[in-house]
């Protein structure tokens, strides 16, 4: 089913890009609309006729999947929309922003059936059987497996984290569903009444996914760091472009599913003409523009690559700070003749938690390299964290 949908309303849907990733959050919603909506009808329906707390509590549930749907189908559509004078970067974290919508819709619904089923615990109430129940039930938890699957798909298609929910959220009401049949079963076969038990079981499950979900689209909107992949994409491709020696200082913000703003720092040889450097920046600008929908901008750093006694000094350096901790990087190394020391100047990095404060770590290394100079090395240090991946770009 996953296969025709597909098919026959996206094969000609490019995932990658804005219209092609409203396409499938359109689909989507509609599909998720059309699903809970028939499974809350028929559950209200069963779960009137037999008194059943638990059941109205799932086609509850599946009223909240169906809103749900039409917030994730109102977010993709405004995500869509270009970028603006108010808006220069874009409006794809809408996205995010519904994803956390649905999320506190999740938590609502399972704080009501939460203060239902207790209700129910304490007041209970026989529900009455009907194998029709049983199997209307039962084909809720296949519609909904397949429904995770549908919406799992789409989500790794085009790297979403509001279906990535959706589909988490189908997944639990396959649980929530399943022990629903289970007491409806249990309270025939064995006269137990499990209802508001199972409720109770069900509005937990329901909240506890809810807060996990929020936990998931706040950190996009807070300014998450991207994935690992994002930074070696950046870093890997830039590296291959002639004459580039480095890459440091790179710096990546996401402002939604595949709309990313980066910078970076890259080193070539000082002895090149500046307007080649040029037309190699601006060609590494446009070709990440084009090929991975990512609007970079590098700065050039001019790097000494021929001075003897400037390579010695940067050995020196090297090995000092290998000293001190093998994770430690640096980049941006000059050499200035003062006119009683030799100033170096170097940018070090380390990761975002580090066991040294930067006044510590900056203190440690000006008195190595004082020593290591007997008196005539003075050098200056900047502190880089490293939010992305740590690399050496000497």
């Amino acid at each position: 089913m996953t296969s025709l949908i597909t098919k026959i309303f996206l094969k000609d849907k490019d995932a990658s890009t804005p219209s092609g990733r409203e396409a499938y959050g359109r689909i989507a919603g509609i599909v998720g609309i059309i699903c809970n909506l028939l499974l809350s009808v028929l559950k209200f329906i069963v779960g009137s006729v037999s008194n059943s707390v638990s059941i109205t509590a799932d086609a509850i549930n599946n009223i909240s999947d169906a809103g749900s749907s039409i917030v994730t189908l109102i977010g993709f559509r405004l995500s869509e929309k270009p970028a603006d004078e108010d808006h220069p970067y874009g409006h794809a974290r809408i996205e995010y922003i519904t994803g956390l919508i649905i999320s506190f819709l999740i938590i609502h619904i399972g704080f009501d059936i939460l203060v239902d089923s207790f209700n129910k615990i304490i007041h209970p109430e026989d529900s009455i059987f009907s194998w029709v129940t049983v199997g209307i039930l039962f084909g809720s938890i296949i519609v909904k497996l397949w429904l995770s699957s549908f919406n799992k798909k789409l989500a790794a298609a085009i790297k979403s984290k509001t279906l990535e929910a959706t589909a988490t959220d189908s997944r639990n009401d396959c649980i929530s569903t399943a022990a629903v049949l289970f007491a409806t079963i249990a309270s025939h076969l064995w006269n137990i009444n499990l209802d508001g038990f199972i409720g109770l079981g069900v509005a937990v499950l329901i909240i506890v996914s809810g807060i996990n979900l929020v936990r998931e689209t706040v950190g996009p909107l807070l300014g998450q760091a991207p994935s690992k992949e994002v930074y070696e994409t950046i870093e890997h491709g830039i590296l291959q472009y002639e004459n580039v020696l480095g890459v440091h200082d790179l710096m990546v913000h996401s402002y939604g599913p595949g709309s990313y703003f980066a910078s970076a720092h890259i080193e070539m040889d000082a002895k090149i003409n500046v307007l080649v450097c040029h037309d190699i920046m601006d060609r590494i600008e446009r070709d990440f523009k084009a090929k991975h929908n990512i609007h970079l901008v590098v700065h050039l750093d001019p790097t000494v690559l021929d001075c003897e006694e400037t390579n010695e000094l940067k050995d020196t350096v090297r090995s000092i700070l290998f000293d001190i901790d093998p994770i430690i990087t640096f980049h941006d190394f000059r050499v200035v003749m003062g006119e009683n020391a030799k100033n170096v100047l170097f940018d070090v990095v380390v990761p975002p938690k580090y066991k040294y404060s930067d006044d510590d770590l900056v203190s440690l290394i000006k008195n190595r390299v004082n020593e290591a100079g007997n008196g005539n090395l003075y050098a200056v240090v900047l502190v880089d964290r490293s939010y992305g991946v740590l690399k050496s770009e000497e």
